[in-house]
This record gives C-alpha cells, sequence and structure tokens, in this order.
C-alpha cells in the first residue's frame, strides 16, 4: 500500500489535502484511504498504519506528523513493508502558542520524496502518482528489520531510557517545576515542556504505552534515541 505522509503546522490545511487526496487518488484499481490520529495518540496511530500497509491501496496519514522522529517511524513501517512513499508538507498555519513543528528537510531520506504546498496551491497530482507507483521502493534493510523481541540489550535500553525519564519528571516536579517550564533528561536531545501537573501513575501508564509500541519497532538506529523518543511521545500525549 503507498504511503503519503502529511505534514504541517496546526491550521495549514492537512485534513482538507487529505479529502483532495483521497479524492483525486481513489480508484477501482487503487482504493484511497485516510488514518487520522485517534484515541491513544502516537502508538495507536503508528500500530494502525503499520496493519493497514500490508495492501495495495493508497494510504494517507492525516495526523500529527509535526515531529521528525514520527515521520522517520512511519518511514521504517513503509520501508519495513516494501512499499513506496512520499511526504506532503502543508506550509503555513500555526502561531503563537501552538506546538513546535519540525519541518521536513529533503536531505532526510525519511522526508523525501517530498512535495510542498501552499494554502492556495494545487497539488502536484503527476508527481505524487509517479512517486507513488512508478518508482521503486527502497528494499527493508538492517535498520527496519524487526530485532528479536527477547534481545537483552534492547530491552534493557528502553527500560532505563525510559525509567529515566520518568524519574527526571518526578524530580522536577518536586523539586518545583511548574506548567510551563522545560524538563531536561540528561543525554537527551530533546525536553519536555510541562503542561500540567503529572503523577506517578499517568506516567507509568504513558511509559507501558511507548514501551508496548516501541517493541513491535526496534529499529537499531533508534537505540540512541529512546529517551528523546520517549519526551516526544510524553509531550504529544498530555496536550
Amino acid at each position: 500500500m503507498p504511503l503519503v505522509v502529511l505534514c504541517g503546522a496546526r491550521g495549514s490545511g492537512k485534513s482538507r489535502r487529505a479529502a483532495e487526496l483521497r479524492a483525486a487518488l481513489d480508484g477501482p484499481e487503487h482504493a484511497a484511504h485516510v488514518v487520522a490520529e485517534a484515541e491513544g495518540g502516537r502508538a495507536a496511530l503508528l500500530a494502525e498504519v503499520s496493519r493497514r500497509l500490508g495492501r495495495r491501496d493508497v494510504l494517507i496519514v492525516d495526523a500529527g506528523n509535526e515531529l521528525r522522529s514520527v515521520r522517520y517511524e512511519l518511514y521504517c513501517a513503509a520501508r519495513q513493508a516494501g512499499t513506496a512513499r512520499c511526504v506532503l508538507h502543508c506550509a503555513g498555519g500555526g502561531g503563537h502558542g501552538e506546538p513546535p513543528f519540525e519541518a521536513p528537510d529533503p536531505s532526510n531520506r525519511w522526508d523525501r520524496p517530498l512535495f510542498t504546498v501552499g494554502a492556495e496551491e494545487a497539488l502536484p497530482l503527476g508527481a505524487i502518482r509517479a512517486a507513488l507507483w512508478e518508482s521503486r521502493p527502497p528494499p527493508p534493510h538492517r535498520a527496519t528489520r524487526s530485532q528479536p523481541l527477547q534481545s537483552a540489550s534492547f530491552l534493557h535500553r528502553l527500560d532505563c531510557a525510559t525509567q529515566d525519564v520518568v524519574a527526571a519528571v518526578l524530580a522536577a516536579q518536586r523539586a518545583g517545576a511548574q506548567p510551563g517550564q522545560l524538563v531536561r533528561v540528561p543525554g537527551a536531545a530533546e525536553a519536555l515542556r510541562l503542561s500540567r501537573p503529572l503523577g506517578m501513575a499517568e506516567l507509568s501508564r504513558l511509559r507501558r504505552q511507548f514501551i508496548s509500541y516501541a517493541k513491535t519497532q526496534p529499529c537499531d538506529e533508534n537505540l540512541p534515541q529512546l529517551a528523546s523518543m520517549f519526551l516526544q511521545y510524553l509531550s504529544r500525549s498530555i496536550q
């Protein structure tokens, strides 16, 4: 199933573009489906995409793809499934107080082929069709092949990284961190901006959800970024 990943700031028209793409790409040979963010957040979205990637239809992801790490995980899922993909960047939108948007960069393999459209521009449907059906998808490689879930090294690092994040968030709150302040974890490039107080029960639940997802997509390249990825997952989950 060819994959189209939409990304853009809030208010950039992603849902409108997803509807346009569905209408343009849906046909007797290839049906088009839109996957939107649902309850369960990032983990549920990626699980749904991975589940649907086995068919020949077109899958359009209209969800919170503001973060590079989310687009990278979708890239891994598509490459593991051996399907073509592209990224559609909806320019514009955003504003004060909105979540940060990490713009796609065509020098990153997970952000290409990349198409960018403004609010009033027509979709480059010919180029999108060519990317989905006329290009040869890259074969799965070691970074996107599932490692054995019994791998002691991967599970140990996943457990330690998520425990360190939970401990850092709780310690920061005990030290007086207030909503709006950043919580940093040693060794992690990302930081968590507290939007509200977080208790141990909620953090433990989110940690379990993240671990369940991470064990289904154990990429070698993700190992050094596990703490940062968990911080990004927390940031999206507590909004």
